[in-house]
């Protein structure tokens, strides 16, 4: 390639193109765009690269819209952003893990540049084809330009990749400066043998009349899951374990637990190759499990495709949403544009930063330097107007082709920040997102924080942005331990979080409920360890968090002793029921619904094993978890008043403590009564008042109950104290109470009564 590259300017040099430049005045010839070329004949001899080209190949000059590779004319068009750039070439291979390129065409800005964009047409390749690009200009890492036209480039609009599945992104970088301290990117070794590279991939697809949900969030309940995870165990049984497609046979399960929308972890291309780590109890290599380190925003991973088959990961994830879409589930992405896998100065050239670092990324004064506001080496310049364009081409993809239904954006306090890392007051991206036509139906959430000690939960910009609650995560964590001083906060969070949404114009509905996520303890591990125990992650327990409000009950982990395993349960069932009961839209961590348990690890990021996959026999062990969730879930369908878009006014709720009066909101209690009015102009089946007592003190109290409305009677639906199967009743088959005027809460527990 080197021979290529300095002799002969590649296949489209300045001889060669005047020719073409001849035929561009006049008409098209054989159908393709002005000014192609019969010249790669002669190139392929040059190059020696050993494939004769087929007889009605032909070169371009292209067009800069639209980005990426399309078709267009009976050929197929690329085109790269590079404002700075010097020289950029298209390489064709076979095979993924090809070294050199069976055809190399150097395209000369001038004709293949309009403005900042560089552009082919390519007559003669089509479906399946391999790609990639190398990219020169300078390398000035004082000034942020970071060109090396020896490393690979992917094509950020890839819309899938190949060659993922053994990635090392040490070979890829150069192993000889893999471990140096300065900047690798002065390697001069051609990575291409290492390298993932782009795909021509198939785009038909017979979605049979799919068309978006558009569940209003009232109606919204979220299961987060990962897409490996969830089925890679051999206890699932799925026939397509980890990938797109042990998604679809999950299905049932879905429908009958009664969620209406699952949430992805990262399916964007990543890889799970990229950590040098060792496991310091098995020795085993480390992977990338979670996949926050994103490579190709368009494309879907490889390796959760269950095909062998170039590009199959692309109709699979299709098939996968179509499925979903078929049974009334809609389809969330987990969606990382704060970062890229390309990390900081010492990381790999993968794209962006062969392309255009000094655009794409913030960089520091120094400018050889990164801002890092996602702890993962850089942040994304998002705020800039290319950058801007990029990330909207990228949602656009995501909902019109791949038919998702909205995202869930990581560390989303990165893109309201400017060049210089400032918080904006009303940033254009997210204005942008938030206000563009075709993505007005689309779920948006925000993870309104970042590394950078930036936290916004309650003030994100935007009023359609909803956000990850993580006050309510901790303020129901902390109350259920035991916490002195947090009824206050507790009845807060249950009505829809007030005190963070309703000042800044915002509805419950912009806080998303959460107790337990993808980060941290799982549902069973907050109730079973007081530590976390990351360990086996090889940073020796620093990472992850420290403070989990969370308890082991006396014991650290598994334990065989009845009397804890009791309490246990209760407070599983204690906090699962308050997600359910509380205004918001409620979302669950995937399998925590039977007890999912990571042993105590509370960053599993890298933990490609047993710790992170659901282990289904689980689900037969700990079915009244199960129950008890489906049931929850079922209640709150019914009851819609639990659900609405709007804050409880005083006639709506009415607090109480056990003596039935106003409680003492500035004391250190933990118990906690409440009355639900019915909502007007609802169904009959959702007119009827609730009353919901929390007790979470060591010791029974007994409460003096509220009178149920003229003509009705107060019916047990959940009590935690008691065992299975009389913790809860079937919705509609609630059990009258003999004694209507008190009630014996047992500690640590919760009770819902509804008035029949």
């Amino acid at each position: 390639m080197e021979v290529c590259f300095k002799e002969y300017g590649g296949a489209m040099g300045p001889g060669k193109f005047s020719n073409a430049k001849k035929v561009s005045k006049g008409k098209k010839e054989d159908g393709g765009p002005r000014g192609f070329s019969h010249a790669c004949h002669e190139y392929h001899k040059l190059t020696g690269a050993g494939k004769e080209l087929p007889a009605d190949f032909a070169v371009g000059i292209g067009k800069p819209l639209p980005f990426g590779a399309s078709e267009v004319e009976g050929g197929i068009n690329f085109a790269v952003f590079s404002r700075h750039a010097q020289k950029v070439w298209l390489e064709l291979f076979d095979a993924p893990e090809d070294e050199k390129a069976f055809a190399s065409i150097e395209l000369d800005p001038k004709g293949h540049r309009t403005g900042d964009i560089w552009h082919v047409w390519i007559r003669g390749i089509g479906n399946g084809q391999i790609y990639a690009f190398r990219v020169d200009g300078p390398y000035q890492p004082e000034e942020g330009h970071r060109f090396n036209r020896h490393k690979l480039l992917l094509d950020p609009y890839a819309h899938a990749l190949v060659g993922t599945r053994n990635w090392d992104f040490k070979l890829a970088i150069g192993a000889q400066l893999y471990a140096a301290e300065l900047d690798i990117f002065c390697s001069t070794e051609n990575n291409a043998r290492h390298m993932a590279k782009c795909l021509l991939a198939d785009t038909r697809f017979d979605w049979q009349g799919d068309r978006p949900l558009k569940h209003s969030w009232s109606d919204t309940i979220l299961y987060e899951t990962h897409v490996r995870g969830l089925t890679i165990h051999p206890s699932s049984a799925a026939k397509n374990p980890g990938t797109f497609l042990g998604i679809v046979e999950k299905i049932p399960y879905f429908k009958k637990l009664g969620i209406t929308a699952i949430e992805l972890m990262p399916v964007q291309e990543f890889n799970e190759n990229e950590l040098d780590r060792l496991n310091p109890i098995t020795g085993e290599r480390l992977r990338n499990f979670w996949g926050y380190n994103t490579v190709s925003f368009f494309a879907p991973k490889e390796s959760y495709s269950s095909g062998r088959e170039l590009g199959c990961q692309v109709t699979e994830f299709k098939t996968m949403v179509r499925e979903l879409h078929r049974a009334g589930i809609e389809v969330i992405l987990d969606i990382v544009l704060n970062h890229t896998a390309e990390g900081d100065e010492r990381g790999p050239t993968l794209n962006f930063r062969g392309m255009e670092n000094s655009i794409y990324y913030m960089l520091r004064s120094n400018r050889r330097l990164y801002r890092n506001y996602s702890g993962c080496g850089n942040s994304l310049n998002c705020n800039h107007p290319v950058v801007r364009g990029y990330i909207l081409d990228c949602l656009r993809h995501w909902v019109i082709e791949m038919h998702v239904d909205g995202f869930r954006f990581d560390l989303a306090t990165v893109l309201g920040r400017d060049l210089n890392g400032d918080i904006l007051p009303n940033p254009p991206i997210l204005e942008r997102i938030a206000e563009d036509p075709l993505l007005r139906d689309v779920k948006l959430i925000a993870e309104a924080w970042d590394a950078g000690g930036a936290y916004q939960v309650g003030s994100f910009p935007g009023q359609r942005w909803s956000e990850w609650n993580g006050h309510y995560r901790d303020d129901v964590r902390r109350f259920w331990r035991g916490d002195p001083g947090m009824i206050g906060a507790l009845a807060s969070r249950i009505c829809g979080s007030a005190d963070l949404y309703q000042r800044t114009g915002k509805h419950p509905l912009n806080s998303i409920n959460f107790i337990t996520c993808h980060d941290g303890f799982t549902l069973n591990d907050l109730v079973s360890y007081k530590l976390k125990h990351n360990e086996a992650n090889g940073e020796e327990n620093l990472d992850g968090e420290d403070e989990n409000f969370s308890d082991n009950y006396g014991v650290e982990g598994e334990t065989t002793d009845p009397a804890i395993e009791s309490l246990r349960i209760r407070q599983i069932k204690n906090m699962l029921a308050t997600l359910f009961i509380s205004r918001g839209v409620p979302m669950i961590l995937g399998g925590d619904e039977f007890r999912r348990t990571q042993k105590g690890n509370n960053n599993a990021y890298c933990q490609d094993n047993e710790v992170s996959w659901f282990d289904w026999t689980l689900l037969s062990r700990n079915r009244q978890i199960f129950r008890f969730t489906r049931e929850m879930i079922h209640f709150r369908k019914r009851h819609k008043v639990l659900a609405a878009e709007k804050f409880y006014t005083a006639d709506d709720i009415v607090w109480f403590g056990p003596d039935g009066k106003v409680p003492e909101w500035e004391g250190d209690g933990r118990t906690l009564g409440c009355m639900v009015n019915p909502m007007k102009g609802e169904a009959d089946e959702s007119k009827q008042a609730l009353c919901i007592l929390f007790n979470a003190e060591e010791t029974a109290k007994v409460f003096t109950l509220p009178s149920p409305p003229p003509g009705r009677f107060w019916h047990r639906f959940v009590d935690t104290s008691k065992s299975y199967p009389h913790d809860i009743r079937t919705v509609g088959k609630e059990k009258i109470m003999k004694e209507q005027g008190i009630y014996p809460l047992q500690a640590r527990s919760m009770v819902i009564l509804i008035a029949e």
